[in-house]
């Protein structure tokens, strides 16, 4: 046999275990530079403040972002896809990548770690685009999806609220404008229940005041829808209302603009403090 080919048989196992080991690493830090961070130390479970993020597009955020890197706020984290506790950037939602931008839930978390500094916020956020009040219902399957991942969250720190904008879908009849009060009504205490906090306080936003009015058009009934949102603190203890007064749309008239956003975060944090001391 020829002189180089018995040389490469016997160095070729020792190459191919240097070229695994060499693919091994690249793959190990490839995926550590691309994988959110997790965490490194929680803080104490009374001092980790956590909130549920739940609705449609507009609480799952649809503001368009900044180009430039993000720097990730102290003291504030978010509850990923994984089930990790990482630095919470934006998006914060990840219901639909390609289209999920800038929300309220950040600029609330900020307002609310500025009152108290000597918590740490978590927000855990489930919302989805495009979705119907009974998909959130008791039993329904975007109910029973945020009830496991709170539930998975919640060991970690203190449920603290519930965040909540929806009502775009089901202003789009008459039929399902006209009982959102009673079906939300109905679905917050038992949500309550299932998370164990049966007086934690809820906040809900008035749907954007700039929506489509053509007759026969989704979202036609978004006035009703806003007027069912106002009952909601006289059926159910414990809720706030947040009102959409002043804030603009991105120009499709449906999804809220990213300053309008970052007000309307504000505007929940002023109210769910306001819960909170009652």
């Amino acid at each position: 046999m020829h002189l180089n080919a018995l040389l490469f048989r016997a160095v070729s196992p020792a190459l191919t275990i240097r070229c695994s080991f060499r693919v091994g690493l690249f793959s190990l830090l490839v995926f550590w530079w691309t994988a959110p961070a997790q965490a490194d130390e929680l803080p104490k479970k009374e001092q980790f403040h956590l909130y549920l993020l739940i609705g449609q597009s507009n609480m799952a955020g649809r503001g368009v972002l900044s180009k430039e890197p993000q720097t990730p706020p102290e003291r504030i984290l978010k509850f990923s896809q994984d089930h990790q506790w990482v630095p919470a950037v934006e998006p914060l939602h990840f219901d639909k990548p390609s289209i999920a931008g800038a929300g309220l839930g950040l600029s609330f978390a900020e307002t609310m770690a500025t009152a108290d500094p000597d918590v740490t916020i978590g927000l855990i956020p489930c919302a989805v685009g495009g979705t119907p009040l009974s998909r959130w219902e008791k039993d329904g399957d975007l109910y029973r999806q945020a009830v496991e991942r709170a539930r998975r969250a919640l060991p970690a720190g203190t449920l603290k609220g519930i965040l909540w904008h929806q009502g775009e879908n089901d202003a789009g009849t008459l039929e399902t404008a006209e009982s959102y009060a009673e079906r939300l009504g109905r679905m917050i205490p038992e949500l309550r229940r299932d998370l164990g906090g049966e007086d934690v306080p809820f906040v809900a936003g008035e749907l954007g005041l700039f929506l489509l009015e053509e007759k026969g058009g989704k979202p036609s009934y978004w006035k009703m829808v806003n007027a069912q949102l106002h009952q909601i603190p006289e059926r159910v203890p414990f809720t706030g209302i947040v009102p959409a007064s002043e804030l603009k749309d991105k120009g499709d008239q449906v999804h809220f603009d990213t300053a309008s956003l970052r007000e309307f975060g504000k505007r929940y944090a002023e109210a769910m403090r306001q819960l909170q001391k009652n």
